[in-house]
């Protein structure tokens, strides 16, 4: 048996190792400086803590602190190893549960004696930074399942007690120890191997939430906080929450008088008038993209009987997620269970189905602005974001395997379009690749995959490969916002789907005279519509381009003599398709631009004497204060010009 050990490294080089070697031997190995800054490798995908063996013929990767990997390492220590310790050290009797990583920091869910409140993160916060002045090096053990039970029956932690007890291994429960104060906790790891590499941090709120996420189960309390790298980037994270909040749909929902929700229909918009025109304006304007670029507008049933559902696989996968509705069906002694649809795509092969077609038919691109309902548990629905009842700008394409490049050209050319009209200039494209269980052989993913990625690189846009990450019956692409604050969104999404045309008996007669499965590819730019509004919204901070504002301007009046004139212009200005409101209040003109200006409304025609003796409108600008006085006639051909189209 060999002694030595070879490890092949990113840059194609090989380290030879004696047998035993782990990570910080691979480290050291490498550079002296490269020793000090490691904190964890990684072998296809999987992390390991610097302590963990290394295997011969392993292709390894060495993490740093400066690397997305190492940031995410970093935040799931100091939640594990510092928040939980500082818990613990503060409240005694407090029972831990889970602490992982979210996309910007870390959660703790931990059952408190007395509740706590938002005050008194301060206090936790100021244990931590206690703990971390320590540095104390973090050790991992492995443990068999009676030992780890063991240990934290000894400790009291009833939480860890139960997740040991529910893993179906036996072995190999890792506990991490911090060597000053041994303290431990159960995790699936890697932490850092010090806590002298933790930059900087800050608590954020406290939520509730059940454990396990179920509502039979008690509820924890749940505390969230950010961790970076250095001060000034956690200055900047801050600095966007703050402004995010500024940005909030729900609070700009109520100056703008957009929308409502209420507990009689949770997770369901109640739009007002205001919403509903900035809603049906983005709607047209999607209409006409469709239709211009060769779609057929169609419209399903909302509610399908469950045998649809059975036959396209949803009632299995999807059936807790579903809005039900039981039916006595009259003249029977039966109960037909329905189901309010949860998405588009079975009822778009129903209409591909009624009729046969021809390969010369291909490509058929069906789009429905489809009603849907989703069952969301009530502690993930936020405003417009996530919601039980939704519009999708859904669209289906069947077409042949030879079609799928061109198809995946023609819409990402669609898409590009759509989103700069909107004024989002950047996106990125993540290409989802075949996961390890899924259906179809490897010819066809060959073709679907390589047709993607032909066709994005044909159009010289930049992109991802998510290994492993597309759907069970298909590669997919994924496009990705980014807004005026720099946080990212996934709205469009455009996936081959090869199993449903099968499974819902979708055919077309090929040039071979035999009947074949078209492709069907499940697409969407906008994704949700409420979604997108509540993005849309907040990227623009309220202040929506102006053929999408549901106030295009306001006409206001200084006296109550100059209402003939303003209520005469303003009837103008709606004959030629602009949406005009008229504050003809006996109110201050300084209190009405003010309210006005709160509302977000960006042009304000101000009517006072002088203009009505001159036939003349004097129009505000908010994003300058500027105001330009001008004849009516200009005045109308100049908003013309800028509010009736994108």
């Amino acid at each position: 048996m060999s002694e030595e050990i070879k490890i092949s490294l990113p840059d194609g080089n090989t380290k030879v190792l004696p047998l035993g070697s782990n990570g910080n031997d691979l480290a050291a190995s490498i550079g002296s400086g490269l020793a000090k800054s490691a904190i964890a490798y990684m072998v296809e995908g999987k992390q390991f803590d610097l302590s963990d063996e290394l295997d011969d013929g392993m292709k390894v990767s060495i993490i740093t602190i400066q690397s997305d990997d190492g940031l995410e390492i970093m935040r799931h220590t100091l939640a594990a190893q510092v928040l939980a310790k500082a818990i613990k050290n503060l409240y005694p009797n407090a029972k831990l549960a889970i602490g992982p990583t979210i996309e910007t920091g870390f959660y703790y869910d931990i059952l408190f004696e007395k509740p706590i409140s938002s005050d008194d993160l301060e206090k936790i916060e100021d244990e931590m930074r206690k703990i971390l002045k320590v540095g104390s090096g973090i050790v991992k053990t492995l443990h068999s399942k009676k030992d780890a039970i063991s240990k934290f029956n000894d400790l009291k932690e009833p939480y860890k007690v139960k997740i040991i007890e529910s893993s179906e291994q036996n072995e190999d429960f890792q506990i991490y120890t911090q060597e000053e104060s041994g303290f431990i906790d159960l995790c699936n790891g890697p932490h850092l191997p010090s806590l002298k590499f933790i930059g900087e941090f800050k608590l954020l709120n406290l939520a509730g939430a059940y454990w396990k996420g179920d509502s039979k189960n008690e509820m924890l309390t749940r505390i969230y906080g950010t961790a970076w790298r250095t001060k000034k980037e956690l200055s900047d994270h801050l600095s966007q929450i703050e402004e995010a909040e500024k940005r909030d749909h729900r609070k700009l929902a109520k100056e703008m008088n957009l929308f409502h929700f209420q507990d009689e229909a949770p997770g369901m918009v109640f739009w007002h008038q205001n919403g509903w025109s900035i809603y049906t304006s983005l709607l047209n304007f999607m209409r006409e993209k469709l239709n211009l670029s060769g779609y057929q507008e169609i419209n399903t049933p909302q509610v399908v009987d469950r045998k649809l559902w059975e036959a396209s696989g949803h009632w299995e996968k999807y059936r807790e997620n579903m809005f039900i509705a039981e039916i006595d069906e009259e003249h029977a002694n039966e109960k037909r269970t329905n189901a309010l649809k949860p998405m588009n795509c079975p009822c778009h092969v129903q209409v591909y189905n009624q009729g046969l077609t021809s390969y010369k038919d291909l490509p058929i691109r069906f789009s429905e602005f489809g009603s849907c309902h989703r069952y969301e548990a009530s502690g993930t629905m936020h405003g417009l974001m996530r919601v039980r009842g939704f519009t999708q700008d859904d669209g289906h394409i069947f077409c042949t395997e030879d079609q799928i490049e061109d198809e995946t050209k023609s819409f990402i050319t669609l898409l590009s379009d759509i989103y700069k009209t909107l004024g989002f200039n950047e996106f990125n494209i993540k290409l989802s690749t075949r996961p390890e269980v899924r259906i179809g052989n490897d010819e066809t993913w060959d073709k679907a995959e390589n047709a993607l990625q032909k066709a994005i690189e044909r159009l010289d846009l930049p992109y991802v490969i998510e290994e492993g990450e597309g759907a069970f019956y298909g590669p997919k692409l994924d496009f990705v916002l980014t807004d005026a604050i720099g946080r990212q969104w996934q709205c469009g999404t455009f996936q081959a789907d090869f199993i449903l045309p099968s499974r819902l008996d979708a055919v077309y007669v090929g040039e071979d005279g035999k009947k074949h499965n078209p492709v069907m590819i499940h697409r969407a730019i906008l994704g949700s519509f409420e979604r997108f509004l509540g993005i849309l919204i907040e990227n623009y901070s309220g202040k929506l381009p102006l053929w999408l504002a549901p106030r295009q301007i306001a006409v206001l009046t200084v006296t109550d003599e100059v209402i003939p004139f303003a209520e005469k212009l303003s009837t103008q200005l709606l004959a030629e398709g602009i949406r005009v409101e008229l504050d003809k209040r006996n109110e201050k003109i300084g209190y009405k631009i003010r309210e006005h200006s709160n509302s977000k409304t960006q042009l304000m025609a101000i009517i006072g004497k002088k203009e009505m003796e001159n036939q003349e409108v004097s129009i505000r600008t908010l994003a300058d204060s500027e105001t330009e006085t001008m004849s009516v006639k200009e005045a109308i051909k100049k908003l013309k010009k800028v509010v009736l189209s994108p």
